[in-house]
């Protein structure tokens, strides 16, 4: 972690463009019921083996963002009142693909009083009642620190209950200014105290600029929540108007930082270049 920018994307960060029949039908039946996933809005480098292997991240509650996080490239603005059918639509999607595995994801939405919790709970419940339900993972925002918001969340009863910290506390200024360390720490500790079966996972960028023992002190803290999965994976600007690459680590890098994690009793550990919170979130 130099903190020296780099001139060019090295090539153990370049993959094609994911395509074939199965991604062709994935996009399909999600254009068919109005669906949108983080896989695309987010431009993530594994769409075509998530979407193989059975899995995706659904983006619910809208497109438009109410925070414009830094290193984020989904659109930020005024969103729509939620659409009382999405979480019908998603079960038809999910039982059209025959999705072993769902994460379920959202825009933040600061504008709702829950934050958009009654949305999330709506959809486990669709998905429970398929004939072949799928393992449902919730990718939450922090809901702007309302208990009563996650209460409702965590009482939906999904699989997995993730929330990302997306990296140092000494970086949130610049990375995601309107969010705080602390209050997504808080959010993980409150769900494992209600409900201390339920697993918990969160995830990290690095490239921002962070040192190795920040991204240490993260795991620590996160492990003291309850969380006991964590993700690790390079960050990559979407575009120029974001926040540009301090530095692309190598794979050993990774490698050391899930050594780490394993040694502070991480159970769940992913660790690499092309990792983001949801990568083989069902294996």
């Amino acid at each position: 972690m130099s903190g020296a920018l780099p001139r060019e994307r090295p090539p153990w960060l370049k993959v094609r463009a994911p395509s074939g029949k199965g991604v062709s039908r994935v996009e399909e039946v999600l254009r068919k019921n109005g669906l949108v996933t983080v896989c695309r809005e987010a431009r993530c480098p594994n769409v075509g083996e998530c979407w193989g292997e059975g899995t995706a991240t659904v983006l619910i509650l809208g497109d438009l963002c109410s925070r414009a996080c830094a290193f984020c490239s989904v659109a930020s603005g005024q969103p729509s009142p939620p659409d009382s059918t999405e979480p019908a639509r998603l079960a038809a999607a999910a039982a059209e693909l025959a999705w072993r595995h769902l994460v379920v994801t959202s825009v933040t939405r600061d504008d709702l009083p829950d934050g958009g919790a009654a949305q999330f709970a709506q959809v486990v419940k669709e998905l429970r009642q398929l004939p072949r339900p799928p393992s449902v993972e919730l990718l939450v925002p922090d809901f702007a620190g309302d208990r009563d918001a996650l209460a409702k969340v965590v009482r939906a009863r999904p699989d997995i209950l993730a929330h990302n910290v997306e990296t140092v506390p000494r970086l949130y200024s610049r990375v995601r200014p309107r969010a705080s360390y602390e209050r997504s720490l808080a959010l993980l500790s409150r769900a494992h105290a209600t409900a201390p079966g339920l697993a918990l996972k969160s995830g990290l960028m690095v490239g921002f600029g962070e040192t190795e023992e920040e991204v240490v002190g993260v795991m620590e803290d996160l492990y003291a929540t309850g969380c006991r999965s964590i993700t690790v994976g390079q960050y990559l600007s979407p575009s120029r108007r974001h926040l540009p690459v301090t530095e692309y680590l190598p794979v050993e890098a990774f490698e050391e930082l899930a050594s780490a994690a394993r040694r502070i009793g991480f159970l769940r550990v992913a660790s690499g270049p092309f990792v983001r919170s949801s990568y083989r979130a069902g294996s």
